[in-house]
């Protein structure tokens, strides 16, 4: 017998019928005498749906207020699945994180689990029940609910896989595993059979949707067997994401391909090229909870510098915002440029480690299809460049090809 958790997203969710067959599959586990949890998304387009209509009362929610509107979405999912899995006959008990006891800090829509009470659920899973938890949510010391961000259920789900020592947590979706890269802009892309931790996490920072990059992060920290699966297949070995050390065999060069259409560049002109201009270009952009990705400098002959980096394009007017009114008096720049319009495609690979000419093979090829790069960011495993966003899928399509990823 095995513990379980089991992650199911919105599409898998979606309808009645669908949460049928999660109840279905779930029963199947129960079957084989396993021990399940079941994390579950909220139903699909209903998150998009309360946050339009809290954006409908005010333009920027208030954030614990936006908090728990958002959070409903997935209570109304628990009780659904947990109505089709009792209509089967089998035990179920539907949680919501605070429930649960999904202890978080009080950063409301990007909070952190800082710790999940087992107690309850271990006492169910030991009476025979299947527990359903909310995903997405928590609590936090005052009582507040909280959430995780999007793509938070699957944070929850190998959270909970962690703390309740699952002997694997499986994160079900619309797609049967990992791909080189999204099918659906290389169609000749290829399901991986395994993927290390390592490249998941690399992936999912550079635009893989398939995993929330905190999840992954969770699972590599606490060693939590993942594996992604498609709910919409009844049979399947979906993707499995190892250590680097259990993989024998030598590892490909590239492994695959992520991008992301949701970067914003923005560049500081002009500023003197004196110590802690740094820290006080993104000190105030980090006091305001807004993520900054890739970052280059260019300092010219003249004793000034030019400071680029990239954020999440809904929060680039934001970080406009912070630096116009409270950075740029300051550090005396000249100029400071907001441009929505890029894109970002890196390659990953543990293979890089042991293979020269990664880089100049990328650039060569991109270069060759005209497309100019802005900003180049790289670590043992990955290169990822910004580029203008009309040529992102050409881009994806030339790397895909050259590297010969379509290849087994």
């Amino acid at each position: 017998m095995a513990l379980i958790v089991q992650k199911y997203g919105g599409t898998s969710v979606a309808n009645p019928e669908r949460i049928r067959n999660v109840a279905r599959r779930v029963a199947r586990y129960k079957a084989m005498g396993h021990q399940v949890v079941v994390v579950v998304s909220a139903m699909s387009g209903e998150t998009n749906k309360l946050v339009a209509l809290s954006k409908e009362l005010m333009a920027e929610p208030d954030p614990r207020e936006y908090d728990m509107i958002i959070a409903t979405g997935e209570q109304v999912t628990v009780g659904l699945t947990a109505l089709a899995l009792i209509e089967l006959g089998i035990k179920a008990k539907s949680y919501t994180g605070a429930q649960v006891k999904i202890l978080t800090d009080d950063s409301h829509t990007k909070a952190r689990i800082i710790h999940i009470d087992q107690h309850n659920l271990k006492a169910d899973l030991d009476a025979g029940y299947v527990c359903v938890v909310a995903g997405f949510q928590g609590v936090d010391e005052n009582g507040n609910i909280t959430t995780l961000g999007r793509g938070g259920s699957d944070t929850t789900g190998v959270a909970l896989a962690a703390a309740l020592g699952a002997d694997e947590c499986q994160i079900y979706t619309d797609v049967d595993g990992v791909y080189t890269t999204d099918p659906r802009v290389v169609p000749e892309a290829r399901r991986l059979k395994s993927i290390t931790f390592e490249e998941m996490l690399e992936l999912a920072s550079q635009g893989s949707k398939v995993l929330q990059i905190r999840s992954v992060e969770f699972a590599g920290k606490y060693k939590v067997k993942l594996r992604v699966l498609s709910s919409f297949e009844d049979e399947g070995e979906g993707t499995l994401i190892t250590f680097e050390e259990d993989n024998t065999m030598e590892q490909p060069v590239i492994s695959g391909i992520a991008f992301n259409r949701d970067e914003a560049k923005i560049t500081v002109l002009g500023v003197p090229d004196t110590p802690g201009i740094a820290y006080q270009i993104l000190g105030p952009i980090a006091d305001a909870n807004v993520d900054v990705d890739m970052i280059i400098q260019n300092t010219g002959a003249d004793g000034t510098t030019d400071f680029t980096f990239t954020v999440h394009k809904n929060e680039m007017n934001k970080a406009l915002s912070i630096l116009r009114d409270k950075v740029q008096n300051n550090i005396k720049a000249r100029e400071i440029i907001g441009d929505d319009k890029v894109a970002k495609v890196a390659i990953v690979g543990v293979g890089m480690k042991s293979h020269v000419g990664v880089a100049s093979k990328m650039f060569r090829t991109l270069a060759e299809e005209g497309i100019n790069i802005q900003m180049i960011s790289t670590s043992e495993i990955k290169i990822a460049v910004v580029i203008d966003e009309k040529y992102m899928e050409l881009a994806v399509r030339v790397l895909h090809k050259a590297f010969e990823l379509e290849e087994a």
